[in-house]
């Protein structure tokens, strides 16, 4: 399949087209594309969702001995990965955080040249209607400068409590429960539900998982890997 891939002119190694049949690459540092599309080759590199569950440390070790993401990986650290957590979440939110060893995906990830999205699911205080939707469109003017949401979405509201779908590209810290705190609707839970087009799905608090193929793929693709 490879030297039919090669002929057609389909592979490219490192920004360029191979022609050539037996061509030999360097795992840890070729970058390999086929139609376009990056191919994972170096199988030491691990790639992983967490649902990181709440009161858990976004920390791969805690000096005052607080539970953290370390104790959850353990055994992948034990055997020698060096794992990264990709940004983090505080201990009093939930859901989704991405942890692997390819240092450069992860750094690129986290940058905010490239703009990679992250959903959320927020139980707020009070009951929100399309204004809170329109500001958090708009801008919210924070002591750090404005912050804007990408998308809003009420999911449901009921007895005085509110159910919002927030997806935004900021990184700064508490952005989304800051925003939501100003216009009046503290947090009362905050759950990471997607990173970019990775999914949270049906992973249970605590439980990991190997990203796919696909998911691998469109990461690369975002931060331009």
């Amino acid at each position: 399949m490879s030297e039919e891939l090669i002929a057609q002119g389909r592979v490219e190694v490192n920004g360029e087209i191979v022609m050539r049949q037996g061509v030999r690459v360097d795992p840890d540092t070729a970058v390999i594309r086929v139609d376009g599309v990056r191919v994972k080759v170096n199988e030491d590199l691990v790639y992983i969702a967490l649902n990181k569950p709440l009161g858990v440390q976004s920390t791969m070790k805690d000096d005052m001995g607080r539970p953290c993401v370390g104790d959850i990986v353990g055994e992948k650290v034990d055997a020698g990965l060096h794992l990264f957590h990709v940004g983090r979440l505080d201990a009093k939110t939930e859901g989704l955080l991405l942890l692997t060893n390819d240092g450069e995906l992860a750094n690129r990830l986290m940058h905010p040249k490239y703009h990679v999205s992250k959903t959320y699911l927020a139980t707020v205080l009070g009951e929100a209607d399309r204004e809170l939707v329109k500001k958090l469109r708009e801008g919210v003017d924070l002591e750090d400068g404005i912050a804007k949401a990408d998308y809003v979405q009420i999911v449901d509201t009921y007895e005085g409590r509110s159910l919002i779908r927030v997806e935004l590209h900021e990184g700064r810290k508490h952005i989304v429960r800051r925003m939501l705190k100003e216009l009046g609707f503290p947090v009362q839970q905050l759950v990471r539900t997607k990173i970019h087009t990775v999914q949270l799905g049906e992973l249970t608090p605590g439980a990991i998982r190997h990203l796919n193929d696909s998911e691998l793929r469109a990461l690369y693709k975002a931060v331009e890997m």
